[in-house]
Parts: structure tokens; sequence; C-alpha cells
């Protein structure tokens, strides 16, 4: 019997069969692509204590992952939707970033200075846990080149094949975290949570001192949250998440979030953690 055009199934075959080996990546990219029309795909290890590892990455425009190295896992992704998945422990699933984003995501300098110039106009991750101490994105995207976001089918046939997704990526990196040329060298110092090691860099770096509470703020302003959102974040009123920005700041010597952005983000990028 001839094969179905354009029919996932064969695909995934290989995917199966070459899981724990070197090819499970490609052949797990190749499933996705014929499931759900994208022209971009990466594979995202996050670890307690480290930098993100890229694991896999594929895309039709180079320039979707030219800054993926160098400004997204050196730091940037601290601002990330998807990384504050991660820290959050968010069930295994599909997850669109439009429905996970924070309310003003799109006006964020992290927006505007860095996701905007990836050109990506939609992405879906499917978010996996392979061992207690990683969380795996495996991040579909569909760059302005396609025009058209996820719809309704496209989520829907995401949500049906997650099992399948989730059982695949478990099964293959749990297995390489048993090679130990996989694991990740640690860190040289303990790794603070992002507000805590935030604080710390300041101090260390412009003797700025903030609160633990300023700490919050400044890291949710940049990552998009209005202060409705900060305020329901933190238990507090969108009054008090004004003072708190206002000192803030003042602390800073800033007056904006973009120079709130520029004073923090190299802060983020030459000492990640």
């Amino acid at each position: 019997m001839e094969a179905l055009p354009n029919a996932a199934e064969a695909v995934l075959a290989d995917a199966i069969q070459t899981a724990g080996t070197a090819g499970f990546e490609a052949a797990l990219s190749g499933f996705l692509r014929k499931s759900i029309a994208c022209n971009n795909v990466v594979v995202i290890a996050f670890r307690r204590g480290a930098a993100p590892e890229i694991l896999y990455e594929q895309a039709d425009d180079p320039v979707v992952f030219r800054n993926l190295h160098r400004v997204y896992v050196a730091g940037a992704y601290l601002l990330d939707p998807y990384h504050d998945l991660h820290l959050n422990r968010i069930a295994p699933g599909a997850y669109r970033l439009v429905d996970i984003a924070p309310d003003q995501f799109q006006r964020s300098q992290y927006y505007l200075d860095y996701y905007r110039q990836t050109t990506l106009i939609d992405e879906l991750t499917f978010v996996s846990y392979p061992d207690a101490g990683t969380t795996l994105n495996i991040c579909l995207g569909r760059d302005a080149s396609m025009l058209r976001t996820f719809g309704a089918q496209a989520r829907a046939v995401a949500a049906r094949i997650t099992p399948i997704v989730v059982a695949l990526a478990n099964r293959h990196w749990h297995a390489l975290r048993r090679d130990p040329a996989r694991v990740p060298a640690p860190v040289s110092r303990p790794a603070d949570a992002p507000p805590e090691r935030l604080r710390r860099e300041l101090s260390e770096s412009h003797v700025i001192r903030l609160s633990q509470r300023q700490a919050q703020v400044a890291l949710l302003i940049l990552q998009g949250h209005s202060s409705v959102s900060i305020g329901l974040r933190l238990g507090v009123s969108p009054q008090t998440v004004k003072v708190f920005r206002r000192q803030l700041y003042a602390r800073c010597g800033i007056s904006s979030q973009a120079e709130l952005f520029a004073l923090l983000l190299p802060l983020l990028t030459t000492k990640a953690a």
C-alpha cells in the first residue's frame, strides 16, 4: 500500500527507533514538523545552577537563532516566559507563548531588544522532565516568513501528540543523563534565585543595594508584567507596586524601563548561572 502523503507515522517510527542515539533529535524534529507546520525547532534543557543547554537547533532562516547563544543562553533566558515555567515546575504538556507570557510581554525591553530580532511570530513548546533536575523545552517556532500563528488545528494536534512527545523526550534524554560526558560542569558559586542573584550582582558591580521586593519587581518589569500583574504575583496592590517601582528607579538612578534593561541585562549575561 502506498504511504499517504505527509504522513507523520513513518517519521514517528524513526524517532522511536533512534531514541537514545545520536539520530533522535533530527528524527523527533522531523516528526514534529510533519505533524505541526513550523519552520524552526530548538530543544533547550534548563537545570538549576547552570545556564540552559541547547541540545538541538534547526531553522529554515538562520536569523532566528542568530543571538541564541550570545544573548539568550548568556543570561537573557532569565527573562523568558518559558524559563518562568521551569522555575514554577509547570505540568508536562504543550504551551503556546501567547498563553503563558506576561500581559505586557510585547512591550517589554526583552521582547523589543531580543525576541523581536528572532523574527518569530509564534512559539509552541512541549515541556517534559526527563529527570528530577532537568526541564526540557522542545520549541516549535513560526517566523515572519510563515505569516500565520499556531491556530486551533495546530494546537489540537499538539495536545493530541503531547503524551508521545513527552514519553520519547524523557526516554531519550534520561538515557543521555547517565553519560558523564552529558552532565554539565558545576557552577563556580552556589546558584541563587534570580532576585537574590540580581541583588548580589548590583551590589558588587554598581554598589546599588536593592531590597528583596525591589529586586523581584525589577525582574517582573523586565519580563513584561504590568503593575496589576506584578501585584497579583506578589500579593500586593498595584499602587504598592508603583511605590516599589519608584523606589527601584530612584535607587538605580534611572527613569525608564529601557534604562533598567540596559543596567541589568549586562549583569545577567556576563555572570549567568
